[in-house]
């Protein structure tokens, strides 16, 4: 009892025993990171449990808010080509400087041998049977059928449909027929030497007074001339969209005696 007290002295005063004191620190060392060794796994193994719980969380909670966003992103692309196309028929009502009324389609005929659909305006928006019918960019076709709300558009494409045209280029006359294929036009009984080509734009010309002249209609794609026979094949692809039309714009023609009666700048947009 004595000597512990003497040491403790002796330290105190003279610090003798700081590198004893150092030295079994380190001994002791391994032996106390051993021993709190199981209360640390334990700690990080709750925590990394914890992170893992919040991670999971996370994932389905973006997972869900990049689904919602995804849907949305889909109504608003929607709604911006629905804004395009609507655009590009008001851009084109201006340039056709007739009295035009915008509609929408309702139905296409299912039948593969018919090119018809039906439009959501009829007698009581002032549609009539005869009424050409464009879409943004050219010739659509012409209503048939008229119902007090809706309409039957015969399609230009139809095989039963004929409108007359001229080349824009030379002013060229013939006849633009249906095929039956949404995506084809025929021009017959056009002789071998007729000053036509690849690329020329047809419009219409104004004859049979069905639809106004210089509206666009197709573009000359294949002009196959065979010696010995008196007429080429000429062929056409529609400018108008028809595969993919959903709205399209009805056409009242202006003339001296209705050019009284033209519509109001709400009338045009409605």
């Amino acid at each position: 009892m004595l000597l512990s007290i003497v040491l403790m002295v002796l330290d105190h005063r003279e610090k003798h025993l700081d590198e004893l004191r150092s030295a079994l620190s380190v001994l002791i060392y391994p032996i106390q990171y051993i021993a709190s060794l199981p209360t640390q796994l334990a700690r990080q193994g709750a925590e990394s449990l914890a992170d893992r719980d919040q991670l999971n969380q996370d994932r389905q909670r973006l997972a869900k808010q990049n689904l919602e966003l995804r849907a949305r992103l889909q109504k608003f692309e929607a709604l911006e080509a629905e804004n395009m196309r609507l655009r590009g028929l008001l851009d084109s009502s201006f340039k056709v400087g007739d009295r035009v009324l915008i509609s929408e389609l309702l139905a296409v005929e299912q039948d593969p041998f018919r090119q018809l659909v039906v439009i959501d305006k009829g007698s009581t928006s002032g549609a009539f049977k005869g009424q050409p019918v464009l879409d943004a960019n050219a010739v659509a076709g012409q209503i048939t059928l008229v119902t007090p709300y809706t309409s039957t558009v015969l399609l230009i494409t139809d095989a039963s449909h004929a409108l007359p045209v001229q080349v824009n280029r030379n002013g060229l006359r013939t006849i633009a027929m249906g095929t039956g294929l949404i995506n084809q036009l025929q021009l017959p009984h056009l002789p071998n030497n007729a000053d036509i080509k690849p690329g020329d734009l047809l419009v219409t010309s104004g004859l049979a007074g069905r639809f106004p002249p210089g509206y666009p209609v197709a573009e000359v794609t294949s002009v196959v001339r065979e010696p010995g026979k008196p007429f080429a094949s000429v062929t056409a692809r529609p400018t108008a969209d028809l595969d993919r039309i959903r709205e399209v714009l009805l056409v009242w023609t202006l003339t001296p005696k209705t050019l009284q009666e033209q519509p109001s700048a709400d009338e045009v947009t409605q």
